[in-house]
């Protein structure tokens, strides 16, 4: 008679424990082919468990082709053939899937939105309002460009904010521009070549690489990407950020927008890409005219998301399409579903209709100008002039400092991790050859918290003045 320890099972149900005690003899060979098991009720006798937990692990036995019955007779094992296949093995060692949180006093690396900026209560109840009045809508699949209600708002949204005629139709909603990326890709092809801006965002070449297109970074001046280096280059699709370009703080000037735009006008298959991320955070006067709102030729890709507006982790990006790319969508790429579920996409809809995210923003705005003027003020007190550099354009959550030392780049890193402080420098963001940038740091000042800034402060002077 077969018998198990079921006391070892004790954390899981005592049929699913005894199906596996039986499963894994079966495969080990301790229980031939062709052997019969014992009767239900004999079996839950002698292991002293009822008869319904036997009958449960015979039957998902049987339902996963281990055992078979034979009316009137029992239960046998079924004939494995040896293959030859081992049992999965997990070792002790695993991935650790969770992040780490930050011991940092500040971490100038980070995009992080600090929490006390993010409307939960306001947010709380849209979201309770969709939950009882968008029942039905929500059960309802999206369109593959995301719910027409959120299209709407913001094709009013950028009309209103950022001079943009877009029609609903033309914007496609994803869960973060990563996604987005990949999307355009396959709708623009494999064969062109892409230009990735040098310094920039590591993430984009990251994608173009893992979706083995080819691509090239492309030198930028002091006005951004420059449109005869994507000649000489054969560049056919350039992504750019010119409202506010990461990590330099570049704002784009509108003679060489044009310039840009009339090389995307030479050739049919050349496109830009617009990556407008934080331009909403302009601290004087409007936000910069976007390089679509001018593009009389229909050779601009828009992208934002709403990662930096409303918080890093809500993964709501979305891009608008040319008029001929909207089409060639709808054709070729339709099939794909909407990756940002209906909750979250009629919450935000609700949210941008009753005006709550102009209000947020407006607050944004003002939070982060006066985060931005006391981190510089405390700067400028603790630290002297003549040993940092600040460069920055009133636009955006982060900016560049300069420090003027003889120590050399990995030092200051180093000493400041020391000190609890992650530097990110400005070098890391370039590909291939450094042009001169030593000792030029970005200094994304979203996460920083206020209540520490003096012992911020206080600690890069140390550094800087060993």
């Amino acid at each position: 008679m077969l018998t198990y320890n079921l006391v070892d099972g004790e954390q899981e149900f005592l049929y699913v424990y005894l199906y596996k005690c039986i499963r894994d003899d079966i495969i080990a060979g301790k229980i031939k082919s062709g052997e019969k098991l014992p009767s239900k009720r004999n079996f839950a006798k002698n292991l002293g468990v009822s008869v319904i937990t036997v009958e449960n692990s015979y039957e998902q036995l049987m339902a996963e082709g281990y055992i078979y019955s034979v009316p009137k007779r029992g239960f046998y094992v079924c004939e494995l053939k040896d293959t030859g296949v081992q049992p999965r093995r997990i070792s002790g060692q695993g991935i650790s899937l969770e992040r780490e949180v930050s011991s940092y006093i500040a971490d100038f690396s980070s995009n992080q939105t600090d929490a006390a900026v993010f409307p939960f209560s306001v947010w709380t109840k849209t979201i309770r309002e969709i939950m009882n009045e968008n029942q039905q809508q929500l059960m309802v699949n999206p369109p593959c460009g995301g719910i027409m209600e959120l299209r709407v708002r913001i094709a009013l949204y950028l009309k209103e904010f950022r001079g943009m005629q877009v029609n609903p139709e033309q914007i496609f909603i994803g869960a973060g521009t990563e996604y987005l990326y990949s999307l355009i890709i396959q709708l623009l092809g494999e064969r062109i070549k892409y230009g990735v801006e040098n310094p920039g965002y590591p993430k984009i070449a990251q994608i173009y690489s893992r979706m083995r297109v080819p691509y090239e970074y492309v030198e930028m001046d002091a006005q951004g990407i420059m449109p005869g280096t994507l000649e000489e280059k054969g560049i056919d699709v350039i992504h750019i950020s010119p409202s506010h370009h990461f990590p330099t703080g570049i704002v784009m000037p509108i003679a060489r927008r044009y310039e840009l735009l009339s090389w995307a006008a030479g050739k049919p298959d050349r496109y830009i890409i617009e990556d407008d991320y934080d331009s909403e955070l302009r601290f004087a006067g409007r936000p910069i005219s976007t390089l679509y709102s001018i593009d009389g030729s229909d050779k601009t890709i828009y992208m934002n998301t709403f990662a930096k507006t409303l918080c890093s982790t809500v993964r709501i990006s979305y891009m608008v399409l040319p008029q001929i790319l909207m089409e060639r969508f709808y054709k070729s790429l339709a099939f794909y579903s909407c990756t940002v579920s209906n909750f979250e996409q009629y919450t935000l809809a609700r949210f941008m209709e009753n005006g709550s995210f102009e209000k947020h923003m407006n607050r944004l705005r003002n939070y982060y100008q006066k985060k931005r003027n006391r981190i510089l003020q405390v700067f400028k007190d603790r630290l002297r002039n003549e040993r940092i550099t600040i460069i920055e354009s009133d636009t955006g959550a982060h900016f560049i400092m300069d420090i003027h030392t003889d120590k050399t780049e990995d030092w200051i890193v180093k000493e400041a991790m020391k000190r609890g402080i992650k530097m990110a420098p400005l070098s890391q963001y370039y590909f291939g050859k450094v042009p001169w940038c030593a000792k030029r740091f970005v200094m994304n000042y979203s996460s920083i918290s206020m209540d520490k800034i003096e012992e911020i402060a206080g600690l890069l002077s140390e550094i800087i003045e060993i």
